[in-house]
């Protein structure tokens, strides 16, 4: 009930009337059964801009820290994330992507929208880097049509850091649907599922128009921190007198 409050009431109006987004290619989201949307992830808005556009209602696999953090804040974003259907899933460990896998495939289950982005985390600089396969192994193994879409403008509205987004246009565009049924029963291919990974990658590349990085995010940042880190303790600040 609350996620249809927020998405026709509360937020959806707002988010609406403050980033009139444009919408694209609404026609290839599936109008039932399940499917999974698979799109870039700019900004911490992408998680609210495209529900709230979507005539269906979709599920998001979200990291878990957006339900564990402390104090009055950490309760409030976790009641909302999970009245706006987002799942908690834990990226740390070796059950990691298992466990968003088993989720997912619930959610697929049912009959019902999923969404996921495939580089595993927000860009930190606009760019699309490379797809983790989890997206490939649910498709497969539900063996349901891939929706690629392009969040188009949300890095300028709300870059990482931002608080309150910026006043800036946003555009949604959906792909065709991609259908990989004759990948069926492939799913433990580790080359099979690097193949459907990169399709997907490369038609939400053309949807986004964004410069690609053939490295995962996650990789790229831990080594722009070590070295941040290196450089600061070999020059360090010099106090101030």
């Amino acid at each position: 009930m609350f996620y249809y409050l927020l998405k026709y009431v509360l937020l959806g109006p707002l988010l609406r009337l403050v980033f009139r987004p444009r919408i694209e290619g609404l026609e290839n989201v599936p109008a039932d059964g399940p499917a999974i949307v698979a799109g870039n992830h700019l900004s911490f808005s992408d998680h609210f801009l495209m529900p709230a556009m979507l005539r269906r209602r979709i599920t998001f696999l979200a990291k878990a820290e957006y339900f564990t953090g402390p104090g009055l804040r950490g309760r409030l974003t976790a009641f909302f994330f999970r009245s706006a259907g987002q799942i908690p899933v834990d990226r740390s460990g070796k059950e990691a992507g298992q466990a968003a896998i088993r989720e997912g495939l619930r959610v697929l289950g049912r009959g019902e929208l999923l969404g996921i982005y495939p580089e595993g985390t927000r860009s930190h600089d606009g760019r699309l880097y490379k797809g983790k396969v989890g997206v490939a192994v649910m498709a497969l193994k539900a063996g349901v049509p891939v929706v690629p879409c392009a969040m188009i403008g949300t890095f300028e509205a709300q870059p990482p850091g931002k608080v309150i987004p910026n006043v800036h246009p946003v555009t949604i565009r959906f792909g065709k649907p991609l259908d990989f049924s004759r990948y069926a029963g492939m799913e433990q291919e580790k080359a099979i599922l690097r193949a459907v990974t990169d399709e997907i990658m490369y038609a939400i590349l053309v949807l986004s128009e964004q410069e690609y990085v053939d490295e995962y995010a996650a990789v790229v940042k831990e080594r722009q921190a070590a070295q941040k880190g290196a450089k600061e303790r070999r020059f360090p600040r010099a106090p101030l007198s």
